[in-house]
């Protein structure tokens, strides 16, 4: 994987407090966990489909984290706090290991690429922010990149903290880096994904950036320092 060029977002906006704009994050953030848990009980539902003990372990673990992540946004929507983009409660720390193999689990095998270093896997993460993170960028790679090409997912350690990896064979556009790049989201839906990702990720002090790969396709990077963890 060899990565060519290289664009960084602007991190750390602050959430909005417009209605229409919390009205859209909240029906994109209904969108992603509604569309993990038809994947992932679509699986669990396939016979064709021969999955591990480890692969039905994690998909069980994930569909029940995406089922509480919408029992707590029904709770904000319904309490009309308007924070529906980050958790105000600390995050409890785990492994990364566990919560990589369960955003695993929403990418087919056939299609699926997957690499952590040994030190990277045990890197403590704040276990809510870092699944949604990577449950959001996964899901954005299969609806925007193509129907039957590859989607990974890499970690590294480096000596200034975590490196996270989501790749897939579409195309670095113009859209794409003004998402990552915008202050507060365009109208409607496009872009809303990234930007509630650059908020969760400025939670842990951490940056999204974008690289294009060669001979085709996009990463999207997530960068959390050492002290990320609570």
């Amino acid at each position: 994987m060899r990565r060519t060029g290289r664009e960084r977002g602007h991190d750390g906006a602050a959430a909005p407090t417009d209605p229409e704009l919390l009205l859209r994050v909240l029906c994109h953030e209904f969108r992603t966990p509604v569309s993990a848990l038809t994947s992932l009980t679509g699986a669990l539902a396939d016979d064709r489909r021969e999955l591990t003990g480890d692969d039905r372990r994690a998909i069980t673990r994930l569909a029940r984290d995406q089922a509480v992540h919408l029992q707590a946004l029904l709770r904000q929507a319904t309490a009309g706090t308007g924070a529906l983009v980050v958790p105000a409660a600390p995050d409890e720390a785990a492994p990364l290991a566990g919560i990589l193999r369960e955003a695993a689990t929403l990418v087919p095998a056939h299609r699926r690429r997957t690499r952590a270093t040994r030190r990277a896997a045990e890197f403590a993460v704040p276990a809510g922010r870092t699944r949604q993170v990577l449950v959001n960028l996964v899901e954005n790679a299969l609806r925007h990149g193509p129907a039957d090409g590859q989607v990974g997912l890499y970690a590294a350690a480096r000596r200034s903290g975590l490196s996270l990896l989501v790749t897939d064979e579409g195309r670095l556009d113009a859209g794409l880096l003004d998402a990552l790049r915008r202050p507060v989201p365009a109208a409607g839906m496009s872009g809303l994904g990234l930007w509630i990702v650059r908020q969760l990720v400025a939670v842990d002090d951490g940056a999204l950036h974008v690289h294009r790969l060669r001979p085709r396709g996009v990463a999207i990077e997530v960068c959390l320092p050492l002290r990320s963890a609570p």
